[in-house]
């Protein structure tokens, strides 16, 4: 059976399984809607399985479809991941390294580490991906990038995780509130405002510790608004929308509209995690640990 598929069938399928509308996809596809109709029967009749409910009104995948989306995405990252690999042997490169970040990593820790890198190893190509905790771990467990730094100690037993860097938080505030660092004793006094964090779901270790860091000074942080972007959360706080806690490697001083205040006296500190696949087969990815 697994022989007949082709990876335009593949193609075919997840597009059609992102927009849910065969017209739509026949269009990001440039070819007729009855080719594409033609194509998904055809998968369909290789796989034995119906992939998609269609009806008068909408399309959606079935649950055979469901876990075929999931089998799909991972053949078409691996062969992308194959193609680059072998592309970059041809090239005459020793290797390529895809590398996954949370956007504060990028402002203190990583620069350094990927100059000494190109430095010690001119010939090994590398990417970089600015994602999420959450899509990191997706992207690894997938093979669409060899190694992550997050910001949470939460992974699978098929991870390998190391601590690589520490930091103080910082508080982010309107830059005409009352408390200063003149005035500053301590974050109880900020018991009633509103707080603007990271989302829980994106971020657990964080979302924990700056709840642990407020129940430490009595009170339990109310929370008006979320974003996993340092750039809209600081908007929010100039906007006057609520206040935030953030590592200090994302502050920015050179923004006029709100101030910093790094937390000196608490114990809480945020932590870079280094994560990959223990099964990973990169030959780059040793060279690139052996930095950290």
């Amino acid at each position: 059976m697994t022989n007949q598929l082709e990876f335009r069938h593949l193609h075919y399928f997840l597009v059609l399984a992102d927009t849910l509308h065969y017209r739509e996809a026949a269009e990001k596809l440039y070819i007729s809607q009855s080719a594409l109709s033609q194509q998904i029967q055809r998968l369909e009749f290789i796989l034995g399985k119906k992939l998609f409910i269609r009806t008068n009104r909408k399309v959606r995948l079935s649950a055979e479809g469901i876990l075929f989306k999931q089998e799909a995405v991972l053949i078409q990252n691996q062969a992308t991941v194959c193609m680059e690999r072998w592309k970059s042997a041809v090239s005459g490169k020793q290797g390529l390294l895809k590398i996954g970040f949370v956007g504060s990593a990028m402002q203190k820790y990583l620069p350094p580490i990927i100059k000494k890198f190109t430095e010690t190893h001119p010939n090994i190509e590398f990417y970089l991906n600015d994602l999420s905790n959450t899509d990191q771990l997706s992207a690894l467990e997938a093979g669409s990038i060899d190694i992550g730094f997050i910001r949470s100690n939460i992974v699978s037993p098929a991870m390998e995780i190391k601590s690589v860097f520490k930091e103080k938080f910082t508080l982010v505030l309107p830059k005409e509130h009352a408390i200063s660092k003149a005035n500053f004793k301590d974050v109880s006094q900020l018991s009633e405002e509103s707080f603007i964090l990271f989302p829980n779901e994106n971020s657990q270790m964080y979302y924990d510790q700056i709840v642990a860091l407020c129940n430490d000074h009595g009170f339990a942080p109310k929370i008006s608004h979320r974003s996993i972007h340092a750039p809209t959360i600081f908007k929010l706080v100039a906007g006057g929308l609520g206040i935030s806690i953030v590592p200090n490697s994302l502050r920015d001083d050179k923004n006029d509209n709100i101030k910093f205040i790094e937390l000196n006296s608490v114990p809480q500190k945020t932590e870079l995690f280094a994560v990959w696949k223990k099964a990973n087969t990169n030959i780059a990815l040793p060279y690139f640990l052996k930095i950290l």
